[in-house]
């Protein structure tokens, strides 16, 4: 059995250099990224994957300089509270239905959300990116993954070590590259909302441009920037053989629209 809806989550913004996304790119050319979750409607509840900024450590001052204290990268909050539990909330969906979580990969932008479900929600990750995560030494941190996010006993890792199905049509496919143990995700939807699917990139490919044009990402860790190609290739053969989309993770452009038809797809399928 497929999945049977999915919901884009919009958990804040990026306002970040556009060489980020696109290794080369000018440093002065800046653009404002959303921050992807997706919620994928499985047999048994709802699978969230990714879940977006720790809010604390952009909204206290001191948590903010140690954390966020690059004025390059500025993260931006969609509103007052919690922002996954904001966004739950406007999908009309309780944090309680969810009842599995998958992470992309472990940056502060993806994982900063997974205190919302340690110790009773299961959280599937690939091997190599929590040992990278709970690593020695300041590599983590440095390149944006805050263990202060993940590193918590009552957390209930589900560990892959390469592709591996995660719920009845929800395959985790390895893009490492961008992070030691990144993982983008294969969405079949069920017949009985018309078939097909989606495959999410998440930051194998930020934007449109990374998939159109192979252009590798501006993020990496352990591997040189042409290698950063390679996942996308593999997502875009998947997704060729498939007949399905390749989503682009941080695309201002794309991420709304896809939103918006989403929405507009699952509400005339079920009635909602």
């Amino acid at each position: 059995m497929g999945v049977r809806r999915v919901v884009l989550l919009t958990l804040g913004w990026e306002d970040l250099p556009l060489s980020v996304s696109i290794h080369g790119a000018s440093p002065d050319r800046r653009i404002l990224e959303p921050v992807p979750g997706v919620l994928l409607q499985c047999d048994g509840g709802w699978l969230l994957v990714d879940t977006g900024f720790n809010p604390a450590l952009i909204t206290d001052p001191q948590l903010r300089r140690r954390f966020h204290g690059d004025p390059a990268f500025r993260p931006v909050l969609p509103g007052p509270g919690e922002p996954l539990e904001e966004a739950l909330a406007g999908a009309g969906i309780a944090m309680e239905e969810i009842v599995e979580v998958a992470v992309s990969h472990l940056h502060n932008d993806h994982a900063g959300g997974l205190r919302h479900f340690a110790g009773r929600t299961p959280v599937h990750a690939q091997r190599a990116e929590l040992a990278y995560g709970l690593s020695e030494g300041d590599g983590p941190e440095r390149n944006g993954i805050f263990r202060v996010d993940f590193d918590d006993p009552a957390i209930d890792w589900r560990l892959a070590d390469g592709d591996s199905q995660i719920a009845p049509g929800v395959t985790a496919v390895l893009t490492a590259g961008h992070t030691p143990g990144h993982q983008s995700f294969v969405v079949d939807l069920d017949e009985s909302v018309g078939g097909g699917g989606l495959v999410f990139a998440f930051d194998a490919a930020d934007l449109t441009e990374n998939i159109d044009r192979e252009l590798p990402v501006g993020g990496f860790i352990g591997v040189e920037a042409p290698d950063t190609v390679e996942p996308i290739r593999r997502l875009k053969a998947i997704a060729a053989e498939k007949g399905y989309q390749v989503v682009p993770g941080h695309d201002p452009v794309v991420w709304p629209r896809l939103t918006r038809s989403l929405g507009e797809r699952f509400a005339s399928v079920q009635g909602l």
